[in-house]
């Protein structure tokens, strides 16, 4: 009987044991960065190595569902973006389609130029003059601002995967009610997510590891997510141990 007891006793010990090592693992686990994990996903669907949503989107990247930054009236958020949109939008459009990859800077504000000084222009010669003519141009080149800007929109949002609306309408209708403020939220969403050149890093992603004269090594770096391994406490191995000697007696 005291023989079967002791053995009975070590097969209890060894499960202890092996329960004991199974926790200290579940312990040990990886805690990653959300916002470094955010951007990893979002450079590897830039390489083509994650699959894309609906497989229909040619710009469409990766599986991570973003949001605008702030509301469509938050233009005070970054008084620098408000006042860059409100005093030289052309500039700030172009800005904007350069930093999600939409072709040059320049080019993108030279013809949203074009599209407000026509709407300008001929409605200017319809007071002086009086020809309805002037009048269907102004027409037609506003629209044409409108959708121009809500196209862009729209492709932004679905490059990124920016939640909101599914209509493209809805994007036209805010360029055309509010030009400025859906300008300023744009533009805050680019740059505070470090979108560089059509690849959205995320927050707190970008290490700047040169300079301007050096031209030998690129200016910023994509950082992979850090591991952070969490030990159990001295505490919590007391408490273990304690549990063992009386499950043991």
């Amino acid at each position: 009987m005291g023989d079967l007891e002791k053995q009975q006793r070590v097969g209890e010990g060894r499960e202890e044991n092996g329960d004991g090592e199974k926790e200290s693992l579940l312990e040990s686990t990886a805690v990653v960065d959300f916002d470094l994990l955010c951007s990893s996903v979002a450079l590897r669907s830039s390489h083509g190595s994650w699959g894309k949503l609906g497989g229909r989107d040619d710009e469409q990247q990766g599986g991570v569902l973003r949001m605008w930054e702030g509301e469509l009236l938050d233009c005070f958020d970054d008084r620098r973006i408000a006042f860059e949109s409100a005093c030289c939008p052309c500039y700030r459009f172009g800005k904007n389609m350069k930093l999600a990859g939409f072709g040059s800077c320049y080019l993108q504000a030279i013809v949203y130029l074009v599209l407000v000084l026509g709407a300008l222009v001929t409605f200017i010669a319809y007071t002086i003059w009086r020809i309805h003519y002037f009048v269907y141009l102004a027409v037609a080149f506003t629209i044409a601002v409108g959708v121009y800007l809500g196209f862009y929109r729209t492709r932004m949002r679905k490059k990124f995967n920016i939640k909101g609306s599914d209509s493209s309408l809805d994007d036209c209708a805010y360029h055309f009610v509010c030009p400025c403020c859906t300008l300023c939220q744009e533009s805050r969403t680019l740059e505070m997510n470090n979108v560089q050149n059509g690849t959205w890093h995320g927050r707190g992603d970008t290490l700047c590891i040169g300079g301007f004269r050096d031209e030998s090594k690129p200016l910023f770096e994509i950082r992979p997510p850090s591991v952070v391994f969490m030990e159990p406490t001295d505490e919590h191995r007391t408490k273990k141990s304690t549990d063992a000697a009386t499950n043991g007696s």
